[in-house]
């Protein structure tokens, strides 16, 4: 029975995407039993060097991982029981091993840090990790009345907007935007029937939900609205999604003032629920549409072991990390990589693997407004590299 549940113990992080170096990076390891013995064998050999680190616990698990800027001084800050946070006590209490990696900078830390948090789930890490949140998307179609859906995957010829977290809230959301534009939200066995459908013998149709009733659907299965119609109402939806209009963002918020105003206080109220539930949504598929618009271009950062490399981002993703170009083989390397990421024609839809590398790049260069200077156009990129050749 123990050997049908044996636990693998942790030998190495494994590969990384991320360096263009040939083999895996070197690991660098110390043991001790107490906390004393670590600390001094962490001294003597942890150099002031960017890099990631990990703990192992006495069953030989990864129990968490972590990046710094120096690995000296980060690693020699668990052993400061005055000044070390609370969740560092109890992770060097069960560490019985620290073993870490040299990157070429404080970025390719942050990167691989992510990278080996997905790939390992060390118990005492929370973000990143994608079996602790489950993404969803947000779907706009099915005919022949489209509405609003949530997805746990992109849905092939369907507009998707995502991927999105807090998976409730999505749903809350996405209810109050069909509420909103009218679209209907049955199930899709109901019929549809459009008011200039001609019928032989007319009928009486009577709504399949009483949203028809209150006025938050159109009422395509009671021939309510004509196609053009309702077809109007999901372009208009569509256009919030894509953030090219917040019109109805921006009425509501008018009239949860006129009726907080007025003293209708429970009118308020609903204006108020409303409201947030749509600018939450905003601000989440806008910080997607950021990562799209803005963030396509080259990043070059100078690496502490003196090898320069070119991040090629593109719609807020690492797609590729070449050598900075300085003889004929890396400039080759790199004018085929550039022409590959950037001007080959590819979808922008981030999956749901990389959602969580396209936001920490998004903060990065929020938080670093001088390094998005640094960055170079592709179309300068290219350039740079061809007349150098």
């Amino acid at each position: 029975m123990d050997a049908l549940f044996a636990i693998r113990p942790f030998v190495d992080f494994g590969p990384t995407r991320l360096d263009p170096a040939p083999g895996p990076p070197a690991l660098h390891r110390v043991h001790g039993r107490r906390p004393g013995a670590l600390r001094g064998r962490v001294r003597q050999s942890c150099p002031k060097r960017p890099g990631v680190y990990g703990m192992v616990d006495p069953r030989g698990q990864l129990i968490y991982v972590g990046k710094a800027k120096s690995l000296r001084a980060r690693l020699l800050s668990y052993f400061r029981p005055r000044s070390r946070h609370e969740k560092a006590g109890r992770i060097l209490r069960c560490t019985r091993r620290v073993v870490w990696e040299h990157t070429p900078s404080e970025f390719a830390a942050l990167l691989r840090e992510l990278e080996l948090i997905q790939r390992w789930h060390p118990h005492f890490n929370v973000h990143g990790q994608p079996r602790r949140r489950r993404p969803v998307y947000i779907c706009l179609g099915r005919r022949p009345a489209p509405y609003l859906f949530l997805s746990s995957r992109p849905a092939p010829g369907l507009l998707t907007f995502g991927p999105l977290y807090a998976a409730r809230r999505v749903a809350e959301a996405v209810r109050r935007l069909n509420d909103l534009f009218q679209l209907r939200d049955c199930p899709r066995s109901q019929p549809m029937v459009f008011s200039e459908q001609s019928e032989l013998f007319p009928i009486v149709r009577t709504a399949g939900c009483l949203r028809y009733e209150i006025g938050t659907c159109l009422g395509p299965c009671a021939a309510a609205c004509s196609r053009s119609a309702y077809r109007e109402r999901v372009h208009e939806a569509r256009r919030f999604l894509e953030g090219k209009d917040r019109s109805a963002l921006v009425r509501f918020e008018r009239e949860m003032a006129a009726a907080s105003a007025a003293t209708q206080f429970e009118r308020a109220a609903a204006l108020r629920d409303k409201v947030e539930a749509l600018r939450w949504l905003d601000s989440r598929l806008d910080r997607l549409r950021q990562a799209r618009q803005r963030h396509s271009f080259v990043y070059p950062v100078r690496g502490h072991d003196g090898r320069d490399l070119w991040y090629l981002i593109h719609h807020g993703r690492i797609v590729a990390v070449v050598p900075s170009p300085r003889d004929a083989v890396t400039r080759a390397r790199a004018a085929e990589a550039v022409d590959a990421v950037f001007f080959a024609r590819t979808s922008w839809q981030v999956p749901a693997e990389q959602i969580d590398g396209v936001l920490l790049v998004t903060a990065w260069f929020q938080r670093r407004p001088e390094e998005r200077r640094r960055t170079i156009s592709p179309a300068n990129a290219l350039a740079v590299v061809l007349a150098s050749a």
